[in-house]
């Protein structure tokens, strides 16, 4: 503060004078959270320093006051008959945690609530030092949950395979490695890398809640993995040797004669990695017509269509009739 009284709240922000709002909420949050009395306990200059930027925040935040303060500067309240708060005066044992307290003050100046915690992970809370179950202290007696959690989305082939990430918690870089055939919503446990009790060194949990992307061919269904197999009429009809495609690469598949729609080939131990060796592949045969008919297998098409010896719809219409 100068010796008149004035502050430069774009200073205390450390802001610059042209900031918009979401800056200067993103600028607030930082310092709440730096200066903030639980993380400091017993530093009178940190809950001063704190004070003073809720205050720059209660002005700045509405457009109101701070275009009277940009305006009329050290006289901007008189100017429009309000005053700056001097600091704002917070119980902060009446708040569940960190962010309902910040979510609060937000709301008092104006300011709509932070959609979540910062990092794209989802934690349930964003203050680096925890307070993810409560906030310590104030003659809460309950347990603190430290726990955290987050959302990693996988690719079906590393879900398949495995793979390896880098995720930032908590200023902290995590290395995760993904172990081959987790399923959609499976979950990871890394121990020791949720939230940090201020003051005690205590840490919860890491939770990785995994959401695996759809494929366009392959399924899976339960330990089975299921895709469907494109045959030509003549492959159903007379059956063979077709190639066709596995997770590990190109196989050969014998297709028996009259081969139903429906009924699904199984190759073993082609399918889901599972913690002691592969499930099997499902290939579930579709008709797969020609778009455009050649002249040649139009005419022998029209020749099948004489040559027929029974009509496919007879038990089906007899077993059809009420």
């Amino acid at each position: 503060m100068s010796a008149n009284g004035y502050r430069d709240y774009f200073s205390v922000l450390e802001v610059e004078r042209g900031a918009d709002a979401d800056a200067i909420k993103r600028a607030f949050r930082k310092l709440a959270r730096q200066y903030h009395p639980d993380v400091n306990p017993g530093d009178a200059g940190a809950e001063a320093k704190f004070k003073e930027v809720s205050e720059a925040y209660e002005v700045l935040s509405d457009p109101d006051k701070r275009r009277r303060y940009e305006q009329f500067g050290q006289y901007w309240s008189q100017a429009g008959g309000g005053s700056a708060s001097g600091g704002v005066d917070v119980d902060f044992g009446r708040y569940g945690n960190f962010d309902d307290f910040i979510n609060d003050l937000l709301g008092r100046f104006g300011g709509p609530a932070p959609g979540g915690a910062p990092g794209g992970f989802g934690f349930s809370s964003g203050f680096p030092g925890g307070f993810a179950g409560g906030m310590p202290g104030v003659g809460r007696s309950a347990p603190i949950n430290l726990d955290a959690e987050a959302s990693i989305s996988l690719s079906f082939a590393d879900a398949f395979r495995g793979s390896e990430r880098t995720l930032a918690v908590n200023d902290e870089r995590v290395q995760v490695r993904i172990p081959p055939g987790v399923k959609h919503g499976s979950r990871l446990r890394l121990k020791g890398k949720g939230n940090l009790q201020p003051g005690t060194g205590r840490r919860g949990d890491l939770y990785l809640n995994l959401q695996l992307q759809e494929h366009p061919v392959w399924k899976l269904d339960g330990d089975q993995l299921r895709a469907e197999l494109p045959l030509s009429l003549d492959e159903l009809a007379l059956g063979g040797e077709v190639r066709v495609a596995t997770p590990d690469g190109e196989a050969s598949v014998q297709v028996p004669p009259g081969m139903t729609l429906g009924r699904s080939l199984r190759l073993k131990g082609k399918g889901w990695p599972l913690k002691d060796g592969r499930g099997d592949l499902l290939l579930t045969p579709v008709l797969k017509l020609p778009e455009q008919l050649s002249a040649e297998e139009r005419q022998l098409l029209e020749q099948l269509r004489v040559a027929r010896s029974a009509d496919p719809r007879s038990g089906w219409i007899q077993a059809a009739r009420l």
